[in-house]
């Protein structure tokens, strides 16, 4: 059937409700032996990383867990990209490829969203967003050396990110990246208003001002540009089959308006 059972007795384990940590319920977590067994850098992000702040922290063994094996793998992924790194102060190339912009603009975005999360004390958001950009990075293999450069940057600000909820860590992998100076007397990082700017904006498309789909095009394209996509889109073009467009309207970044007469 599928559901779990006491091996002893054979009775069905259902999941219980949480409870408060008290020592009269005999429920209270030992740190001294989360510290032993995972270290305060785990124990701090996985508190930071569990909740909002307006809810209690279920305190869960997976949940510690995750925490120690996202340190586990961000020291492999810097430990292992050390080869590839441009020495630091390395100066920004001119140009970067596609897939190196893309993680430049991921990092700048993940600079932006985490110092808003900070500011409102949302510290899981600010976690997750540091691991999201830890995923995308761990799958970025650069060819050249503005590649290389943008993995460097954003491997250091991840580092940076992380530093202030894994002191110790963030302290030894920035040493790795040799560095000299310690992280805690590192400057905060700023993203680039650039960088963080969406290249691509949603349009919707209407014929006779009902919604018939919408286009994923890069910003500011040209209206005819615009149009060509709008009437090609099979819903719209189904709408007006048979019939005479008079016109289209097109709103930059934001609408297209096909209008037309039976």
């Amino acid at each position: 059937s599928g559901a779990h059972v006491l091996s002893e007795t054979g009775a069905e384990v259902r999941p219980g409700r949480s409870e408060k940590m008290s020592k009269s319920k005999k429920n209270v977590v030992d740190p001294e032996i989360i510290m032993e067994t995972y270290g305060a850098d785990t124990a701090r992000l996985f508190m930071l990383s569990d909740s909002p702040p307006d809810r209690d922290l279920d305190w869960t063994d997976s949940g510690i867990e995750g925490s120690w094996r996202y340190i586990n793998r961000l020291w492999r992924l810097v430990n292992e990209a050390l080869p590839a790194l441009p020495e630091p102060g390395t100066p920004k190339p001119e140009v970067f490829s596609a897939l190196g912009l893309k993680v430049r603009r991921a990092t700048h975005k993940t600079i932006q969203a985490v110092c808003q999360d900070l500011e409102r004390f949302h510290f899981n958001k600010a976690v997750a967003r540091i691991r999201e950009l830890t995923n995308l990075v761990d799958g970025f293999f650069p060819q050249n050396d503005a590649g290389r450069w943008a993995l460097r940057e954003a491997i250091e600000t991840i580092v940076i990110l992380i530093g202030p909820m894994t002191p110790h860590l963030g302290e030894e992998l920035w040493a790795a990246l040799s560095h000299t100076e310690l992280l805690a007397d590192t400057p905060w990082p700023d993203f680039d208003p650039a960088l963080v700017i969406d290249e691509m904006v949603t349009i919707a498309v209407q014929v006779n001002g009902k919604l018939k789909g919408t286009l994923e095009l890069p910003k500011e394209s040209r209206g005819s540009f615009v149009e060509k996509k709008a009437l090609g889109l099979p819903k719209v073009a189904a709408a007006i089959e048979g019939k005479i467009v008079h016109k289209v309207i097109v709103v930059p970044d934001r609408i297209v308006n096909v209008v037309v007469k039976a």
